[in-house]
Order: C-alpha cells, then sequence, then structure tokens
C-alpha cells in the first residue's frame, strides 16, 4: 500500500474542495509514491510529535494543522520548523494536513463537536453555495430550556477540559447552537444570523467576544487544543478500522500549550 491509496481515502472523507480559500491542505511533504505501514495522526507537527513519529518509524503524519502554512524561501536547522521538517525528511516521514476540509467535512470535526453535545437537526452555519448540505461550521438544536452554563459544563466534561470561558449570563438560553472548532470568533456574526443563542468555539480574540456580547450572543470557548485534539485521536482509529493492515495511532505526546493556573 502507498501514501497515495491512504490519501484517496482521506480526500474522499474530507474533500479538499471544502477547505477554505485561504488554507494550505493536502500533502504538503513527501513523496505519495512511497509504502506505508504505519502512520500517526496529531493535531500539529512539533518538534515533540516529529520525534514521536520518527521514533515509531511512521511514514506518514496527519496533521490537522498544515506545515508550511505561509511562503517560505529556505528551510533550513536554524529555526525549529526547518529543524523538524529536515529531520522528518532524513527519516522518509511525509505530511499531509487536511484542516479545514475536516472542519467542514460531512464527518467532520464540527459535525462530531455539534453531536457529541447532542444536538438534533445539524445543519452547516455557512453551507456551500451549490450544496446546502455541506458547508464551514455547524448549527444544530438542543432541547428547550438548556441554559448556556449547563453546555459549558457538559462541554467541559465530553472534551476532558478543567476550565472552559464563556461570555454571557449562566441562565440565558442556548437551544440553538453554532459549532466553529479551532479559532472560530469570526463566525459570531454568522451565529447570530443563523439564530443561535450560542456559538461553541476553541479561541476568540478579545473584540469578538465584545461583539458576542454586544450581540446578546452566548459564547463558550473550550480552547483551541481541546475543541479539535478528539477528533485527531477519533480519526486514527477510523484510519485503523478501514486499514487493518495499517498499524495507525494518535500521538501519545502531543499536549496543550496552554496551561491554566488557578489563583
Amino acid at each position: 500500500m502507498t501514501i497515495a491509496d491512504l490519501l484517496t481515502h482521506l480526500e474522499t472523507f474530507a474533500p479538499l474542495t471544502l477547505a477554505e480559500s485561504w488554507d494550505n491542505v493536502g500533502l504538503l511533504w513527501g513523496d505519495a509514491g512511497e509504502p506505508v505501514t504505519k502512520v500517526m495522526t496529531c493535531l500539529t507537527v512539533t518538534p515533540e510529535s516529529a520525534a514521536e513519529a520518527i521514533k515509531e518509524k511512521a511514514e506518514l503524519i496527519v496533521s490537522h494543522h498544515p506545515v508550511l502554512f505561509r511562503p517560505v524561501q529556505r528551510i533550513t536547522t536554524d529555526t525549529p520548523e526547518g529543524a523538524t521538517l529536515w529531520k522528518l525528511a532524513r527519516a522518509g516521514v511525509a505530511i499531509y494536513s487536511p484542516h479545514t476540509a475536516f472542519d467542514s467535512a460531512a464527518s467532520g470535526i464540527n459535525q462530531r463537536l455539534a453531536t457529541k453535545a447532542g444536538c438534533a437537526d445539524i445543519t452547516p452555519l455557512q453551507p456551500l453555495e451549490n450544496d446546502a448540505t455541506l458547508g464551514a461550521g455547524r448549527a444544530g438544536v438542543l432541547p428547550p430550556h438548556t441554559m448556556l452554563a449547563d453546555l459549558t459544563e457538559k462541554l467541559a466534561q465530553l472534551l476532558k477540559v478543567d476550565s472552559v470561558d464563556m461570555v454571557g449570563s449562566r441562565h440565558q438560553l442556548a437551544e440553538r447552537v453554532a459549532f466553529a472548532c479551532g479559532s472560530g470568533g469570526s463566525f459570531v456574526a454568522a451565529a447570530v444570523q443563523a439564530g443561535c443563542g450560542a456559538l461553541v468555539t476553541g479561541e476568540a480574540t478579545f473584540h469578538d467576544c465584545l461583539a458576542a456580547q454586544a450581540r446578546g450572543l452566548g459564547l463558550i470557548l473550550v480552547g483551541h487544543f481541546a475543541s479539535e485534539r478528539f477528533a485527531v485521536a477519533e480519526l486514527a482509529d477510523e484510519l485503523a478500522a478501514a486499514f487493518p493492515q495499517l498499524t495507525v495511532f494518535a500521538s501519545r505526546n502531543e499536549q496543550d500549550p496552554v496551561k491554566r493556573i488557578s489563583g
């Protein structure tokens, strides 16, 4: 089996046409014609996750966040990113990133978040012009009288995080909810337009929080890492089930770089 064979499956599961225009997705590093026996999924390629892939002799990393996100003029070991990529190249490890295509896929991260939260009638928050069943973000309906604080506490438990930031009143209703994993502050206006009482995302700027507050939109910030990392682990299990001839695992060393310390 080659890397290209696995990429055909990944691109069917999360079509790259769903990616945002500004994104950098697909096979970003390596040779698709090389054989593959072991795959590691992770949220981000870091020196630590790269070292893990090399140690485990993986031929492919499926990283949610893309490497080489912005154009570069040189890749040398003088920078952390350059040194990491140089080591991966010497070890023959390729990198594939689905990023926003995975966010928006029919079984993508936002769909999974909405499903975990217990939503019904889940639809894209920003549907595509040519296919209303696909698009960015998700919106779904929770049981009547669901309050913002209740949803916040439920998500903290589901995503296994100690603390979650919230904008809005604890008792305001969150019966129709929007979901935008990662940095989803830009979806505030879309959530309001869709008639949502709350938006669940990973992180948002201070000004996005103010905009949500001014519009009466509850905002639940579960953390960038927590909003996406669970899906990376699920993807590893799903790839392992689809390709039993492969060894597929989610990074065991990857951790949230943000630590919350109580006073």
